[in-house]
C-alpha cells in the first residue's frame, strides 16, 4: 500500500512560483511512475508532469513545459513539483499519484488511468 500526502499549495500572483511536495510511504520495489495531476476541466484529471523511476526520465504537458519541474528524492521519499512563471490558468487542485507498478512503468505517463494510488490534493490559486 502506497500512501501519498501533498503539501505546499497556496496563493500566488501571476509570474510567481510555488513548490509542491508529496511525501510518500510504502513505495514498491522496481520501477514505476510517479506523477502530478490537476483536476482540470474535463472528465479526467489532467497530467501535468511525471517521472519514471527506472531512469528518472521526466514527462511534461505542453501547458507547463519549461515552467514546471518534477523531481524526486528517494532518500527523503518525496516527489516535488517546482512551479515557476505561474499563470491564472494554473489554478487548480493538484494531486500526486503512483502507478504502473505491475508493468514497471506507464505506457502513458501523463494519463491518469494508469495511476491507482492518489494523494488527497493541495489547492493552488494564482490571481492578482
Amino acid at each position: 500500500q502506497v500512501r501519498l500526502v501533498e503539501s505546499g499549495g497556496g496563493s500566488e500572483q501571476p509570474g510567481g512560483s510555488l513548490r509542491l511536495s508529496c511525501g510518500y510511504s510504502g513505495h514498491p520495489d522496481g520501477a514505476y511512475c510517479m506523477g502530478w495531476f490537476r483536476r482540470g476541466s474535463g472528465f479526467e484529471r489532467e497530467g501535468v508532469a511525471a517521472v519514471w523511476t527506472g531512469n528518472d526520465r521526466t514527462y511534461y504537458s505542453d501547458s507547463v513545459k519549461g515552467r514546471f519541474t518534477i523531481s524526486r528524492d528517494n532518500n527523503k521519499n518525496t516527489l516535488d513539483l517546482q512551479m515557476n512563471s505561474l499563470k491564472t490558468e494554473d489554478s487548480d487542485m493538484y494531486y500526486c499519484a503512483v502507478g504502473g507498478i505491475e508493468r514497471g512503468g506507464c505506457l502513458s505517463p501523463l494519463g491518469p488511468r494508469e495511476y491507482y494510488y492518489w494523494g488527497q490534493g493541495t489547492q493552488v490559486t494564482v490571481s492578482s
